[in-house]
């Protein structure tokens, strides 16, 4: 579906405005007041991690029905947090895709619900374009053509980003995200939930080269996707071999973990590298923007500062509060504000990503 300016009728642009912004694509629960000027006057998240960890992953079902629970008090306590009230704001802006089916439902109805009784417009948010614009934010600067790369727990894409709301997807995963490896790789090694700073803190231990993993379609010059469902695989047939899915009787050692970990934290980075940095060179953009859960992995910040260095290439990593899912990033909804791109009260939640 795509919302431009003729998607509802004409309403007037103030000089100045203030946006409520609204995040619920996963399972964090989210909101903040942004300004036109892009001053964050208030900002709240509920992380759901406590109700998911027993899981090894986010159960969609139970993300929904938290996020019902949750958005009214966190909108709540955001616009005290903003010492403002509903009738100071001037739209509310709320990510419509992707995410979960159920858990966006939840942020559209209370957008939609907010703007008809305030009798202000709606705005749409696409979660994975918000997360290049959270280096926008960290930047303080237009950091616009660039590459955007977005590394998260369900989502690996490159984009070439024209403007702030021109986005082209050039590449994807074709099966995991990196972040949904890390999760499951944590839970074959006995590490807790989230896996990615878990596999993070026991690689730090380890050595990245005493196991070798697969780097799938790095090699490939031709393609801008990515591939981790058959490094998840060959991990686990490290530990037990083809055929046998039982893991609960194994007895790893520190060193095993911390090794595999580190093997395996070295071959994601290398295809997130590598690919971002072949998509720099093809289309001849030099900035590479970066966000996502992933993100705020420490090796990979390392492996793309070293390497934008050597290209002569302008790198912008979002900080690491806004690498995990937020409604900060939500402030991209200030620059369809601005040209009267708003969005109709028909907006309907869109779980894929939209090419």
């Amino acid at each position: 579906m795509k919302v431009g300016p003729q998607a509802v009728p004409h309403v007037e642009v103030p000089r100045t405005f203030r946006i409520l912004t609204l995040e619920s694509s996963c399972d964090e629960t989210a909101a903040a007041v942004v300004t036109d000027s892009l001053e964050v006057l208030g900002s709240v998240v509920a992380s759901q991690n406590d109700l998911h960890g027993r899981f090894g992953g986010v159960v969609p079902e139970i993300a929904s029905r938290a996020h019902v629970e949750r958005i009214l008090p966190v909108i709540d306590e955001t616009l005290r947090a903003a010492r403002m009230t509903l009738d100071e704001i001037d739209a509310v802006a709320v990510v419509h895709t992707p995410g979960l089916a159920g858990s966006l439902l939840v942020g559209l109805v209370a957008a939609k619900t907010l703007c008809v009784a305030r009798k202000i417009p709606l705005i749409a948010i696409d979660h994975l374009q918000a997360h290049v614009y959270a280096c926008r934010l960290a930047a303080g600067e237009d950091v616009f053509p660039c590459i955007g790369l977005i590394a998260s727990g369900g989502h690996t894409n490159l984009y070439r980003c024209r403007t702030p709301l021109e986005f082209d997807l050039l590449g994807a995963t074709i099966d995991d995200a990196a972040g949904e490896a890390f999760d499951k790789v944590a839970s074959m090694l006995g590490l807790p939930y989230p896996g990615g700073p878990a596999i993070e803190k026991a690689a730090a231990e380890g050595d990245p080269r005493a196991y070798a993993l697969p780097r799938a379609l790095l090699n490939n010059k031709d393609r801008f996707d990515f591939s981790f469902s058959g490094l998840k695989t060959a991990v686990r047939y490290r530990l037990v071999g083809p055929g046998k899915p039982d893991f609960a009787q194994l007895k790893l050692s520190h060193r095993q973990v911390a090794d595999l970990a580190a093997s395996f934290q070295e071959a994601v980075v290398d295809c997130l590298v590598g690919k971002a940095f072949l998509c720099l060179r093809k289309t001849g953009l030099a900035t590479l923007c970066v966000g996502g859960g992933v993100a705020a992995n420490r090796r990979l910040r390392e492996r793309l500062e070293a390497q934008a260095e050597m290209e002569g290439v302008r790198l912008h990593i979002a900080p690491p509060k806004l690498c995990t899912d937020n409604a900060v990033m939500g402030a991209i909804a200030v620059e369809r504000f601005k040209v009267g791109q708003f969005a109709p009260l028909e907006l309907d939640a869109l779980p894929g990503v939209i090419r």
